[in-house]
C-alpha cells in the first residue's frame, strides 16, 4: 500500500501518477471516500494524464462516461451513486466494461460491491481538512 498526503490541489498530479503506475492487468480502479472528498477531481486528473482531451465530468446521471486516452485502451468513468439496485448494473452490462481489459475508474463502488472483480486497485481518500487529503493506494 502506498500513502500520499497532499496539502493542496497543486499536488494532485503526483497522486494521479501514483495511481496510473498501479494500472496493469488490474484495470478496475475503485475510489472510496465521502461525498466531496475529491474522487471526481482525482479521476479528472488521471484521465487527463492518460492523454484524453475531452472534458471530464462526473457521470452521475449517465452512470458511465467514455474517454479515449493516448493509447489504444479506452477509459471508462463510472459513478454508481444513484444506482438503486444491482439489476441496474446488469441492465447496462457492467461485465462488458469490467472484464474488457480497458481502464475502469469507479466512484461509489459500495453500490455494486458484489459485482466487482477480485483484483481491483483501491484508492481510499480521507479528508483531513478543506484542502488536505490522504490517499491510500492498494
Amino acid at each position: 500500500m502506498k500513502t500520499i498526503r497532499i496539502n493542496s490541489l497543486n499536488e494532485l498530479p503526483d497522486v494521479a501518477r501514483a495511481v496510473i503506475e498501479t494500472i496493469d492487468d488490474r484495470s478496475v480502479v475503485i475510489f472510496r471516500g465521502e461525498m466531496g472528498a475529491g474522487k471526481t477531481t482525482l479521476i479528472r486528473e488521471i484521465v487527463t494524464q492518460l492523454g484524453a482531451t475531452d472534458t471530464v465530468t462526473s457521470p452521475t446521471f449517465a452512470i458511465v462516461n467514455q474517454y479515449q486516452g493516448a493509447t489504444d485502451r479506452r477509459i471508462y468513468h463510472f459513478d454508481f451513486y444513484r444506482l438503486e439496485d444491482l439489476r441496474e448494473a446488469y441492465d447496462f452490462g457492467y461485465e462488458e466494461y469490467f472484464y474488457s481489459g480497458e481502464i475502469c475508474l469507479v466512484e461509489w463502488p459500495e453500490r455494486i460491491e458484489p459485482l466487482l472483480p477480485e483484483d481491483v486497485i483501491t484508492v481510499h481518500i480521507t479528508v483531513e481538512d478543506e484542502t488536505k487529503r490522504t490517499f491510500e493506494i492498494d
